[in-house]
């Protein structure tokens, strides 16, 4: 069994006056890869023949240059909300949005 000490970002906070519920989304950097940049990878592992490639990749790039950029993410955050007595909120500080916290997650027997 391994423990897992996880960094997550505030992205809400709700303050009831005696409660305060935070939702937090694990913080993790990504890079953005356009669609076409994904698209030219794909064609680029499915091919074999280098030749082919040769005279194929021109042609697609510019197709795709045409079509509107999408960027992609291509990974799923942990998302996990958190309620508690507004007195335990201030004890850790009062973090706000857009502040980081560390989670530890591990089975307990």
């Amino acid at each position: 069994m391994q423990d897992e000490s996880v960094r997550f970002k505030i992205t809400q906070m709700i303050d009831t006056g005696s409660n305060v519920t935070l939702t937090l989304s694990e913080d993790v950097e990504l890079e953005a890869v356009s669609q076409q940049q994904r698209m030219l990878e794909a064609v680029d592992r499915a091919i074999a023949d280098k030749e082919v490639k040769e005279q194929i990749k021109p042609i697609l790039e510019a197709l795709l240059r045409s079509q509107p950029q999408t960027v992609v993410r291509s990974y799923a955050q942990t998302t996990i909300q958190v309620s508690m007595l507004k007195r335990r909120y201030e004890k850790m500080g009062s973090p706000r949005v857009g502040e980081r916290l560390m989670v530890e997650i591990k089975k307990v027997q």
